[in-house]
C-alpha cells in the first residue's frame, strides 16, 4: 500500500514538473512572438488612428459640403422671392394708377411698402448666406489639404509597416503554429490561467525565473522556503506579489536533460 502511494506521489510530482516545463515553454515562444510585435512597434497603432482620422476628415467634409449646399439654397430661394415681390410692385404700381379713391390708393402704398422691405430682407440674407458658402468653401479647402497630408502619411507607414511584416511574418507564423501545438500539452485550467496572467503583465512574461532570489516579473524578494518549493518542482509556486508562476532555471535543466 506505501508503495503504491510512493509511486502516486512521483508519479504526480513528474506531471507537476512537466506541466512546469511545458508552461516555460509557451512562454519562451510566446515571448518570441511578443519581440516580433516590438519590432513593428506603434505602427499599426498609427496605421490606425491615422485612418480614424482621415474618417473624420472625410465626414467633415461631407458635413461642410451639406451647409454650403443649404446656405446655397437659402440663397436661391431669396433670389426668387424678390423677384416675387418685384413682380408684385409692378403691379401693385400699375394698379395704383387706376385706384377709385384714397383708401385703394393708400391699401396698394403699404403693400409696395412692405414689398419694398421684403426685398431688403432678401438681399441681407442672400448676403449672410453668401458669407456662409464663402466661409465654409474656405474650411473645406483646409480640410481637403489636410486629408491630402494624412493619406499621404497613411500611404507611408502602410508601406512601411507592409515591409517590416513580410520580413516577420513568416517567423511569426511559424512561432504561432508552435504556441498552438504546446497549448494541447497544458490543460486547461492551467492554460487559461497562463493567458490571464500573460494578459495582465506588461511585458507579457506569465512564467518567470527567479533572479537574485527575486521575482523575474516584480523583483519582490522570495522567501528561501518558496524558492526551495519551486527547485523541487513539486508544485506550482506563484509570486505573492505579482500573480506570476515561478520557475527556477529550467534552461540549464533542459540542457542536463
Amino acid at each position: 500500500m506505501t508503495k503504491k502511494k510512493n509511486a502516486a506521489a512521483e508519479e504526480k510530482e513528474v506531471n507537476v514538473e512537466q506541466k512546469l516545463f511545458a508552461l516555460y515553454g509557451l512562454q519562451q515562444i510566446d515571448t518570441q512572438i511578443d519581440k516580433i510585435k516590438i519590432i513593428r512597434g506603434e505602427l499599426p497603432l498609427e496605421v490606425e488612428d491615422l485612418e480614424d482620422e482621415i474618417a473624420g476628415l472625410e465626414t467633415r467634409i461631407e458635413k461642410y459640403v451639406n451647409e454650403a449646399t443649404e446656405f446655397e439654397v437659402v440663397a436661391t430661394d431669396k433670389r426668387n422671392a424678390i423677384k416675387e415681390s418685384q413682380s408684385l410692385i409692378s403691379k401693385y404700381k400699375e394698379q395704383q394708377m387706376n385706384v377709385r379713391n384714397n383708401r385703394e390708393y393708400d391699401s396698394l402704398t403699404k403693400e409696395l411698402e412692405f414689398q419694398e422691405l421684403e426685398i431688403q430682407l432678401s438681399e441681407k440674407k442672400i448676403k449672410e448666406a453668401e458669407f456662409r458658402v464663402e466661409k465654409v468653401k474656405v474650411d473645406i479647402t483646409d480640410a481637403e489639404e489636410q486629408l491630402k497630408l494624412r493619406k499621404e502619411d497613411l500611404d507611408a507607414k502602410k508601406d512601411e509597416l507592409t515591409e517590416i511584416v513580410a520580413e516577420t511574418e513568416k517567423e511569426e507564423q511559424e512561432f504561432v503554429v508552435q504556441s498552438k501545438e504546446h497549448e494541447k500539452n497544458i490543460e486547461d485550467r492551467l492554460l487559461t490561467a497562463y493567458k490571464r496572467i500573460r494578459n495582465n503583465a506588461r511585458n507579457g512574461l506569465a512564467v518567470v525565473h527567479i533572479e537574485r532570489d527575486a521575482c523575474g516579473g516584480c523583483f519582490n524578494k522570495i522567501p528561501p522556503q518558496h524558492q526551495l518549493d519551486i527547485r523541487m518542482h513539486k508544485k506550482i509556486i506563484v509570486c505573492e506579489y505579482c500573480g506570476r508562476i515561478l520557475v527556477d532555471n529550467m534552461d540549464k535543466k533542459e540542457t542536463e536533460a
